[in-house]
């Protein structure tokens, strides 16, 4: 008789050690290489400075031209209410708008329109802290480019003005505060884009419904009733006009500062909350 064999089957546990959660740090660096590594990213950057810088030469350009060709109460007229605002002009400031809403877009749109996005939520499953992560970089980086974009923007116009010697200096009464416009306006014009993408998902459509919302709502709305003018004021383009230039003493409905910040800071956090929330429903 052949003596039973025995076979130890019992299979040892594979025992991994427990990777540890990605930091927050961590994710942020990741989103800040990925939206770098993106081509369109830098292009959009590179044409929005170039829209706004020119939007911004050639209303410099005009003024001064005027100006130049005025009598001398018109000129006094000028200096006290024309020098500030063409250091950033309305122009200036929607381009600079629909460009950060575009790169916010492009943040978002870069990954679901290529199912990379899957990838990202397989690596890391806390979908809440990858977009996070995603908002934080292009709140970042659009803040950043809209502080530059202004800088640029008042020595384009500076360098225009100062041929008819009428260019101001940096901390000229209006300045400071219509830079620091700038500079908010940029990321909340962003994480616009960035919300708008993160719920609709298609890019002609995000970049419709993006410029609908930042450049064509204000202009469909007036000051002439209080209820209009509430309207107008929640909108991002006026908040941006009335924190970085003076009450219009002539305004029928006035508003403050403090309003505006208000405006922005809504927008921003409804757009970052839709960008960061919307990820738990569905991938593409």
């Amino acid at each position: 008789m052949t003596a039973p064999t025995t076979t130890d089957q019992t299979a040892v546990p594979s025992v991994s050690p427990l990777e540890p959660r990605a930091r927050f740090s961590d994710l942020f660096a990741a989103e800040w290489i990925k939206l770098w590594s993106l081509r369109s990213t830098l292009w959009a950057f590179v044409a929005t400075a170039a829209m706004v810088l020119t939007s911004t030469s050639a209303n410099a350009r005009g003024d001064a031209r005027q100006y130049a060709e005025a009598d001398e109460e018109r000129r006094a007229l000028f200096r006290m209410l024309g020098l500030v605002p063409d250091s950033f002009p309305t122009g200036s400031a929607t381009m600079l708008m629909l460009g950060a809403g575009a790169i916010g877009a492009i943040a978002v749109l870069g990954e679901y329109t290529t199912g990379m996005i899957r990838t990202t939520f397989t690596a890391v499953p806390a979908r809440g802290s990858v977009m996070a992560a995603k908002v934080a970089v292009v709140a970042v980086a659009t803040a950043l480019f809209g502080a530059l974009v202004g800088f640029l923007s008042y020595g384009a116009a500076q360098a225009v003005l100062s041929g008819q010697d009428i260019a101001v200096g940096l901390g000229h009464t209006g300045i400071p505060r219509l830079l620091l416009a700038a500079t908010l306006l940029a990321p909340v014009s962003a994480l616009v884009g960035m919300g708008v993408a993160a719920v609709v998902r298609h890019a002609v459509i995000t970049i419709v419904a993006t410029t609908a919302l930042l450049f064509v709502l204000p202009t469909l709305l007036n000051d002439n009733s209080r209820l209009s003018a509430s309207f107008l004021h929640m909108t991002v383009l006026q908040a941006w006009g009335r924190i970085g230039r003076e009450q219009d003493l002539g305004e029928q409905w006035p508003w403050t500062v403090g309003g505006a910040c208000i405006v922005l800071a809504v927008w921003a956090l409804v757009s970052a909350a839709l960008t960061i929330f919307s990820a738990n429903h569905r991938d593409q």
